[in-house]
């Protein structure tokens, strides 16, 4: 609809998680680094935390493009609100082990060792990558539990990375769930992206599209997207996304603070440091120290995008181009 008109290739601000827009704050990086280790290294559990929106599905595809082998093989569970026979027949189908394996979880767990050990003679890992762990019932956790406890004496065969927003770690405090908290061996947590994180996250969307990012969006229309998504990358999408087609609409071009409000009010968004009678309760308040104006002047004139520190097995993007938001 609006790419010819703000000079893009496609839409930057889709909210499915491609991994060519991965965005890389250094907590990101360091959580990457994390899932690529709980990934390979036969850890265990790996735990990776986040508010809703702020990266987590992303991050968990770019691990899993990174460590796409031949010998190694993962599971994505994208759902757990499951019966413990639907975990079962989900994983059996899954990891390939045939039909008697989904009816009877005796023969599961038999098949499953066999096959675990095998691939890790060959030198491969088997990883159960759990998106949405806050869904997961009682009984599922304590499935996961048992399931990690199957290893050698050196190590343990099968990787498990729970991804999470923050109510599972206040559900592994219950003293039932000790045990599996226990075997928790890597964890990692991702927060709001600060003043000059969304500015960068902005652009580097912008700049993969094709765009000219300085024609895009003003100055003061970055600060209000900032204000209203309170540091949430999904948001911050949403937002964009919804003011470029007002600006398309009415024909402006960069598009303007004005434009952004009006999206804002359209999504009944109410930023807390716009002075309005608090945020929205689906944005978690952050700290507001980074967009302060010393913050604003030391932003810098080109950001780092994904694309630069991502896993090669991640698209580049474009060449950069000069800009400056701030």
């Amino acid at each position: 609809m609006y790419e010819a008109f703000y000079g893009l290739t496609e839409r930057p601000f889709e909210l499915t998680p491609n991994p060519r827009y991965l965005f890389l704050t250094p907590k990101h990086r360091e959580a990457l680094a994390h899932l690529r280790y709980g990934l390979s290294g036969q850890r265990g559990i790996t735990l990776l935390l986040g508010d809703a929106g702020t990266g987590k599905t992303t991050l968990v595809r770019a691990a899993l493009a990174a460590e796409q082998r031949a010998e190694n093989r993962y599971v994505l569970l994208a759902n757990p609100t499951l019966t413990r026979s639907e975990f079962y027949e989900f994983l059996a189908a899954g990891f390939r082990l045939g039909e008697p394996a989904a009816q009877s979880k005796t023969r599961f767990l038999f098949d499953l060792q066999r096959d675990l050990q095998d691939r890790h003679a060959r030198g491969g890992a088997t990883s159960l990558v759990v998106d949405e762990a806050q869904s997961l019932p009682f009984e599922l956790l304590e499935e996961l539990r048992l399931l990690v406890n199957l290893e050698t004496a050196t190590v343990k065969l099968l990787n498990v990375i729970l991804v999470s927003q923050p109510e599972l770690a206040e559900r592994l405090n219950d003293p039932a769930l000790r045990q599996l908290k226990q075997r928790i061996s890597l964890r990692c947590e991702l927060g709001h992206l600060d003043l000059r994180e969304t500015a960068a996250y902005i652009a580097g969307r912008l700049r993969i599209a094709g765009a000219n990012v300085s024609e895009v969006f003003t100055r003061d229309a970055v600060l209000a997207v900032d204000e209203y998504a309170c540091g949430i990358p999904r948001v911050i999408s949403v937002v964009c996304d919804n003011a470029l087609v007002a600006g398309f609409a009415v024909g402006a071009r960069p598009v303007s603070a004005a434009i952004v409000h009006e999206v804002a009010r359209d999504f009944d968004l109410r930023g807390a440091a716009l002075g309005a009678p608090g945020a929205v309760a689906a944005l978690p308040a952050r700290s507001t120290s980074s967009a302060s104006p010393a913050a604003v002047n030391a932003a810098p004139t080109e950001v780092q995008t994904a694309a630069e520190a991502q896993p090669t097995a991640v698209a580049a993007p474009p060449p950069r181009r000069h800009f400056s938001f701030f």
